[in-house]
C-alpha cells in the first residue's frame, strides 16, 4: 500500500458537512467524536463496545458485547471454555435504540450499564481500569452450567499505545469509521459458572478492546485478528484487518511490545471460507507479519432479519510465525491464542 498518513494532533472527527476532518491513523485517540455532527439518519449509525479476555494457561475466555446498530441493539456475553474448545452466548435484542443504548462519545472514563432479559452487564472505565461486571442467572454455560456471574479489571496505561483508525468510503465520503482497540491489558478478577470459580490472573491472562463508532454503507465484509500474550517473556499483542472503507490513507495493522506500537502494511488473509476450522495464513506486504492460525473454535452466528442480516465466524486458535519490529528485531511466535474472524453484514 501506499504512505499512510499519521495523525498526531488532536482535532474534531467530522466537519460541517458530515466528512472526516483527517482521515489516517494515530496510536491514541486523538479524533473528537460528536454523533450530532453525522450526516446521515439515525438507522445509518453504528457504535459499540466489544471485550474479548483470554487466560489460555487456566483454558477459558469471556467476550462482552454492547452495540446501537440503530434500527437493533444488542447485548451479548459469550463464555469460552478452552480446554474442551466450546462456547455458549446469551444474546439480547432491543428494537430501534436509535443511540439510546447509553454508549458514550469516547472511549476514556465513562460507565454503560445494560439490564435487559436478565442479563445485566456494565462496562467501565476509570483512569487506567476498564472492569467488566456480568450477572446473568439464567446463562446456560458450554457444559449445560447454570448462571454466570463476575467482574475482571483490564489495565490500560495511560502510556501505553493503541490502534485508532479514522476512514471514510469512496463512494460516500459521509460514511465512516472510528475505531479504537487496545491490545495486551492484563487482566484480574473472576467469574462463577454454575457454581464454579474461574480465574483470571494477569501474569497470563490479557483483554482486547474494540471500541467503534461510524456512519457505515449498507453492505460490507470485513476480516479482523488479533492476539495478545507473552512474547519471549515480553507483553506483546497485535491487531490485523481489512475489508471495508478505504484504506488509501492507513491500514489498522499494529504490533505492541511493552506499551508500544510497530506500525505495518498491509495484512492478507488467507482461508477457506467454507471450512473455517482450516488453518488460516498471514501475509504482509512488507514482510513483517507471516503467521498460521491452528483453529480451536468458531464463535459463529447467523441472523436473518430481512433488510438485516449477518454472517460471522470469529475462529479461535493459535498463531506460529514471525513479527518485526521496527527496529529489525524478529519475535516468534509460538501458539499464541487470539482469533482471526470472517464477517458479512448487511446492517
Amino acid at each position: 500500500m501506499g504512505e499512510q498518513h499519521r495523525v498526531t494532533e488532536a482535532c474534531d472527527l467530522l466537519d460541517e458537512r458530515g466528512h472526516l476532518v483527517e482521515p489516517g491513523y494515530a496510536t491514541a485517540p486523538l479524533w473528537r467524536y460528536d454523533r450530532a455532527a453525522i450526516r446521515a439518519s439515525r438507522l445509518r449509525i453504528k457504535e459499540w463496545d466489544y471485550y474479548a479476555v483470554l487466560a489460555p494457561d487456566a483454558g477459558h475466555g469471556l467476550t462482552v458485547t454492547v452495540a446501537d446498530l440503530g434500527f437493533l441493539g444488542l447485548v451479548a456475553v459469550c463464555w469460552l471454555d478452552l480446554e474442551r474448545n466450546t462456547f455458549a452466548q446469551a444474546d439480547r435484542m432491543r428494537v430501534m435504540p436509535l443511540g439510546q443504548m447509553g454508549l458514550s462519545s469516547h472511549s476514556g472514563d465513562g460507565r454503560v450499564e445494560v439490564d435487559h432479559g436478565g442479563l445485566r452487564l456494565a462496562l467501565e472505565t476509570r483512569g487506567e481500569t476498564r472492569t467488566i461486571t456480568v450477572d446473568a442467572p439464567d446463562f446456560e454455560g458450554p457444559g449445560g452450567q447454570r448462571g454466570l456471574r463476575g467482574s475482571v479489571d483490564l489495565h490500560h496505561a495511560a502510556a501505553d499505545d493503541a490502534m485508532v483508525i479514522a476512514t471514510s468510503w469512496a463512494e460516500n465520503r459521509r460514511a465512516f469509521y472510528y475505531n479504537h482497540k487496545v491490545n495486551a491489558m492484563p487482566a484480574t478478577g473472576s467469574f462463577e459458572l454454575g457454581g464454579e470459580t474461574h480465574e483470571f490472573d494477569p501474569a497470563n491472562s490479557f483483554g482486547t478492546l474494540d471500541w467503534g463508532r461510524g456512519n457505515w454503507t449498507y453492505r460490507n465484509r470485513w476480516y479482523w485478528g488479533s492476539a495478545s500474550g507473552l512474547v519471549q517473556g515480553r507483553r506483546f499483542g497485535f491487531n490485523i484487518g481489512y475489508g471495508f472503507s478505504d484504506r488509501s490513507v492507513a491500514s489498522e495493522n499494529m504490533l505492541f511490545v511493552d506499551g508500544r506500537a510497530h506500525k505495518l502494511g498491509e495484512v492478507i488473509f488467507d482461508f477457506d471460507p467454507d471450512d473455517v476450522m482450516r488453518p488460516w495464513r498471514f501475509t504482509s506486504d512488507d514482510g513483517r507479519f507471516e503467521a498460521e492460525m491452528a483453529p480451536r473454535l468458531d464463535r459463529n452466528g447467523k441472523t436473518d432479519l430481512g433488510l438485516l442480516r449477518s454472517i460471522q465466524h470469529q475462529v479461535f486458535g493459535d498463531f506460529t510465525g514471525e513479527v518485526v519490529l521496527d527496529d529489525g528485531e524478529i519475535l516468534r511466535l509460538d501458539g499464541l491464542l487470539g482469533f482471526a474472524e470472517d464477517v458479512l453484514n448487511w446492517w
